[in-house]
């Protein structure tokens, strides 16, 4: 079983062929094994270009296949440029969802220039802004400093469960139980002025943080 398990974890990369079935029972399994809802009255999903998206860590579950696809294919996410990060970005495309590699602890710069480019381009980059690490519910600087870069909102995201199991890890990552609700909920974006002094700089970190915790239901709803 070790051999296995060491065989395994040294696939740096699977053909990308492998996740199409995993990736397409995730979407029929949320509108079929769960109660979905989305509550986005103002159409901001819809309706957001070049904006800088930000989600829990321990919500991702369903983040790749709970939003439509006219908004997925205008999105890239910030994947962690380690082996499993590369088991993620490969699974998300098959969902529409480019990947920018990269995080706060490997590869930072790289992402954050990619992040510039694919805003100019008009499309939406989003983070797990208390990733990789942690601690849980803690946003970083690092969309808080690309949003005011370039001069962009950041729109607060949720996916909050009626039931779920919580892993034994730093985020508390969390499954939906079947047959649970699964809310997605879409926040009230925050507009990040350039050229931020360091105050000024965790002033808004704290507002885009209590933005996000104002969707967050947790314990989940």
């Amino acid at each position: 079983m070790n051999i296995l398990k060491q065989k395994f974890r040294s696939i740096k990369k699977f053909p990308t062929w492998i996740y199409w079935l995993p990736a397409r029972l995730m979407q029929l399994s949320l509108h079929t094994l769960y109660r979905y809802e989305m509550i986005d009255p103002e159409n901001r999903a819809e309706n957001a270009r070049g904006m800088v998206g930000v989600c829990w860590h321990n919500r991702l579950f369903f983040f790749a296949a709970a939003f439509p696809a006219s908004v997925r294919k205008r999105t890239c996410a910030v994947v962690s440029a380690s082996r499993d990060g590369q088991y993620i970005a490969d699974f998300i495309s098959i969902l529409g969802l480019r990947s920018l590699r990269g995080s706060s602890s490997r590869g930072g710069a790289r992402a954050q220039h990619q992040a510039v480019n694919a805003l100019r381009a008009g499309l939406n980059v989003c983070f797990t802004p208390d990733g990789p690490r942690g601690p849980k519910y803690k946003m970083k600087n690092g969309p808080i400093q690309l949003a005011s870069l370039m001069q962009t909102q950041i729109l607060p995201l949720s996916i909050n469960y009626s039931s779920c199991w919580s892993v034994k890890s730093w985020d508390n990552f969390q499954i939906p139980k079947p047959f649970s609700k699964v809310q997605v909920i879409v926040g009230t974006p925050v507009s990040v002025p350039a050229d931020l002094s360091r105050e000024e700089m965790e002033i808004y970190r704290q507002k885009a943080e209590d933005a996000l915790m104002a969707i967050t239901l947790d314990p989940p709803l």
